[in-house]
């Protein structure tokens, strides 16, 4: 899909991760810290990881689609680079996600982890949060100021 009803799809895409990304990042976070938010959010945080991931190629194809179309500079070329890494951050984030789910099935099993098992699970789940939070930003700070100033800081 390279646009869509006549606009660039990959400006479109940009903003879903744009939010999605952080969102993701702040559910995954807060079900492997908050056993009663696992309980309820579970489920809706795990699919939300894996459209994360699915949704990051797409837009990244779409960004490659439109730089041939518009052509490049440096400050795309940044852009573009970062943005060819963030499959590197969502993973992690789908993993950490994964390991809140099997958290979660082994509490409803009686069969809880261990203190720290979950402590381990916890502290992957902020960092991958954390680090695809602050990716996601990384890349679209770049985008934009390659779209409005043209100039990478």
């Amino acid at each position: 899909m390279s646009t869509f009803r006549g606009l660039p799809a990959h400006v479109l895409l940009v903003h879903g991760l744009v939010v999605l990304v952080p969102l993701t990042a702040a559910l995954v976070i807060l079900c492997a810290l908050w056993p009663a938010a696992r309980s309820r959010l579970v489920w809706p945080t795990a699919i939300l990881a894996v459209v994360v991931v699915a949704l990051t190629p797409i837009t990244t194809e779409a960004g490659e689609w439109l730089e041939d179309r518009i052509g490049s500079t440096p400050a795309i070329a940044k852009h573009t680079e970062l943005g060819g890494t963030m499959l590197y951050f969502v993973v992690p984030l789908v993993i950490a996600a994964a390991l809140v789910v099997v958290t979660h099935l082994r509490a409803e099993r009686n069969r809880p982890l261990g203190r720290a098992i979950l402590a381990v699970i916890a502290v992957f789940a902020v960092a991958a949060g954390a680090a695809a939070t602050v990716h996601t930003y990384r890349v679209g700070d770049t985008g934009s100021r390659a779209v409005w100033t043209g100039v990478v800081q």
